[in-house]
């Protein structure tokens, strides 16, 4: 049995899905299995796939039903203790698995182990800001104190026992768009996490992804799942005010006032800072100059938390 379980869903990434392949290849720890889901690509990628011959490979392709689903088919068909995930136009360090191992073997009562990513746009690539006090090589972190700017979970630089998903559940197929944060929130509720300072992977900033798809909006996570445990958990509270305000923003730009109101109304100003504040209260042209000038300067690297 490999040590790592690697999932990669795959959808339409013909032009980047080499480079991932390949970075996990590359590996300088290599006992592990990759399991690739392609979620009904319509382009070259499965050529691409192929032309890899490494026995350490796992091919599966299924019907187009989104990210969540393949990652849910990839945890079922992992024949590994831990599981990590790398998206299909992301990139790892060669030593992010033994990284990861040495953390494992040294710390074997964690179950989430995380490390601090760099973020590529097509104008530069720059390390992601985290919101915690740097004390030495690694922290043992509150998933929501410590993800207030950048979140200390990253879809593609994170490794898990598989046991946190025969408690917490998989990832939320009805989410279309946000249910990495969905999943990061319920591991948050009851798990540690060991936060890594080394940058071990590359985030590739997609405009294309569906994150970025407007018409996924209304599929995006409410969080109302998450109203009685904010009602005791002062850190959850805080955290889920600031994805509230992002997504208030997001709806005041998209001309839903409905979401935008019930967004707006469950935050606790006092929870975010004026700026903040003020920005929620701005017409819907000005937030999107505003969106426009923040996509120019995070394309170089400056400030990438102005609505989040």
């Amino acid at each position: 049995m490999p040590f790592f379980s690697v999932i990669i869903p795959l959808f339409n990434k013909e032009t980047f899905i080499e480079a991932t392949l390949k970075s996990v290849l590359e590996q300088r720890f290599t006992d592990f299995e990759i399991i690739i889901i392609n979620d009904g690509s319509t382009d070259n990628s499965e050529n691409v796939i192929a032309a890899f011959d490494d026995t350490r490979i796992r091919y599966f392709t299924k019907e187009n039903t989104g990210a969540s689903s393949a990652r849910n088919l990839g945890i079922e068909k992992a024949q590994s203790n831990y599981i990590s995930f790398i998206d299909a136009d992301d990139y790892w360090y060669p030593t992010f698995l033994e990284e990861m191992f040495e953390k494992i073997k040294r710390f074997p009562e964690i179950k989430v182990f995380s490390a601090a990513i760099e973020i590529e746009t097509p104008k530069s690539t720059f390390p992601a800001h985290y919101a915690i006090e740097k004390t030495g090589a690694y922290e043992i972190v509150n998933y929501f104190t410590a993800s207030t700017k950048e979140t200390v979970i990253c879809t593609s630089c994170a490794v898990f026992n598989k046991t946190i998903f025969e408690e917490i559940g998989t990832f939320d197929t009805d989410i279309k768009s946000g249910q990495d944060t969905d999943i990061w929130i319920r591991i948050g509720l009851k798990y540690p996490v060991l936060f890594s300072w080394k940058i071990l992977a590359r985030y590739v900033y997609d405009e294309k992804s569906l994150s970025k798809n407007k018409n996924y909006l209304d599929t995006k996570v409410d969080f109302s799942k998450f109203e009685e445990d904010e009602k005791t958990n002062p850190e959850l509270k805080i955290f889920l005010d600031l994805n509230r305000f992002s997504l208030a923003i997001k709806y005041k730009i998209a001309g839903n006032k409905t979401l935008f109101q019930n967004y707006y109304d469950a935050i606790d100003l006092q929870n975010l800072e004026l700026k903040k504040r003020i920005l929620l209260l701005l017409p819907s042209f000005i937030l999107k100059q505003l969106i426009s000038l923040k996509s120019v300067l995070t394309n170089f690297g400056f400030g990438s938390s102005v609505f989040k």
